[in-house]
């Protein structure tokens, strides 16, 4: 396994880390005992690079993870989002989400389910409108000072929402959704980390399997699935997103891989900088992803690939509306 420094701290880092989110049902029943032996096989090929959220399974990721680093804390490194305010229905919203009060109740909730006594990087979710991001930013420094965090990051925020975070506090890292089909981040973001030393974190590279040719029609998405809440797999979006695939689809016979293993190779040879983080809750998928680490694109792969995926090539918004006003703030 590689390592890389993590942005502006003095953490090492796994060239992969190992998503967490499937774990808690997400898609699908949760399975502990095999999420915990998937985190311990992580951590057998070298992953050492853990990313959770207190909004997993409303504290169950937490616990899982817990579990399974009992008594080797010190092999992994632990980033914890803060996770938005839950609705009735399911659904979330940020407004309120980033006050102090509620970032510090949320980083000591997390430390008791992990069963730790300190997170590696506290990260707040997403910029919350109705508080100013540095007032957010004061009130994770504050968890530094008291030893509850030793560095605090952003995820999905706006390039000017980190310049102005970073003001109050150095962040070690922003987190984005980072794919071929989703190329946001290349509008300011990823350049933005670098002018401040933060490391980039791509979650979803594998575009939530779409981009893994896990699904080839609307039905083959299970009934009660998160997914089927997102534009692109929708009818109408789903067939066209589809037509994309089949150059990942290509590229992946012609290296004798599997479309997730290109999909994840792509980010990797963006830059040495960025860390994907792409979710398993098995074994055998933890294994498969991390085979991308030994593919090497070639420019030939590489442009057949950016002349499909171009950054507005994908059918449908990453997420419904509601959720597109809580990203990029």
């Amino acid at each position: 396994m590689q390592y890389r420094k993590f942005g502006n701290s003095d953490l090492q880092v796994s060239r992969m880390g190992l998503g967490c989110f499937g774990m808690s049902g997400a898609y699908g029943p949760a399975d502990d005992d095999e999420s915990i032996a998937t985190i311990h096989r992580a951590m057998e090929l070298g992953v050492n690079f853990l990313d959770t959220s207190a909004s997993y399974g409303q504290g169950h990721n937490h616990q899982v993870i817990g579990k399974a680093i009992r008594g080797r804390r010190d092999q992994v490194v632990i980033h914890s989002k803060s996770g938005t305010i839950r609705t009735p229905d399911g659904g979330s919203v940020a407004e309120g989400s980033g006050s102090p009060e509620r970032l510090r109740e949320l980083c000591e909730g997390s430390l008791k389910n992990l069963g730790i006594d300190c997170l590696d990087v506290f990260c707040m979710s997403r910029v919350d409108p109705t508080v100013p991001v540095e007032d957010s930013v004061a009130g994770m420094a504050r968890l530094i000072e008291q030893g509850k965090t030793r560095y605090i990051s952003l995820s999905e925020a706006s390039v000017e929402s980190v310049r102005r975070g970073f003001a109050i506090h150095p962040l070690v890292s922003l987190q984005f959704e980072y794919s071929l089909w989703s190329r946001d981040p290349e509008r300011g973001h990823i350049d933005v980390c670098r002018e401040h030393g933060m490391g980039f974190m791509a979650y979803a590279p594998l575009g939530y399997g779409f981009l893994a040719a896990s699904f080839h029609a609307p039905g083959d998405i299970p009934t009660g699935d998160r997914r089927l809440h997102l534009p692109r797999f929708q009818e109408g979006n789903f067939e066209r997103n589809v037509e994309l695939v089949r150059a990942i689809e290509d590229v992946a016979a012609d290296n004798g891989a599997t479309p997730a293993q290109i999909a994840s190779a792509w980010v990797l040879a963006q830059a040495e900088d960025i860390i994907p983080i792409p979710g398993s809750k098995s074994r055998r998928h933890l294994e498969e992803n991390l085979k991308a680490l030994e593919i090497t694109l070639d420019g030939d792969d590489l442009s057949r690939l950016d002349a499909a995926f171009t950054p507005d090539a994908a059918a449908g918004t990453r997420y419904d509306a509601a959720g597109m006003q809580r990203v990029n703030r």
